[in-house]
């Protein structure tokens, strides 16, 4: 199984849905809400993302938004 993180804020609707794909599909994840843990805003910038929800996986390039095409490929 792929190591995943998922990078989210309060209030964001596609933090949620993306949230609410893998735990329906039984994908397990590491969550990090940068309204608690505002040490990973600098790190997103970083890689060049400027919104959340942003996913990484081992084997998947990392992205922004809720893309269900991509999140299917890590429920398989």
């Amino acid at each position: 199984m792929a190591n995943i993180t998922l990078y989210t804020k309060n209030g964001c609707p596609q933090c949620r849905m993306t949230k609410h794909f893998l735990e329906t599909h039984n994908v397990s994840f590491i969550e990090h809400n940068i309204n608690d843990e505002p040490q990973y805003i600098d790190y997103l910038k970083a890689q060049g993302f400027q919104a959340v929800p942003v996913l990484e996986a081992d084997g998947l390039e990392s992205f922004s938004g809720f893309r269900p095409a991509e999140l299917q490929k890590l429920a398989i």
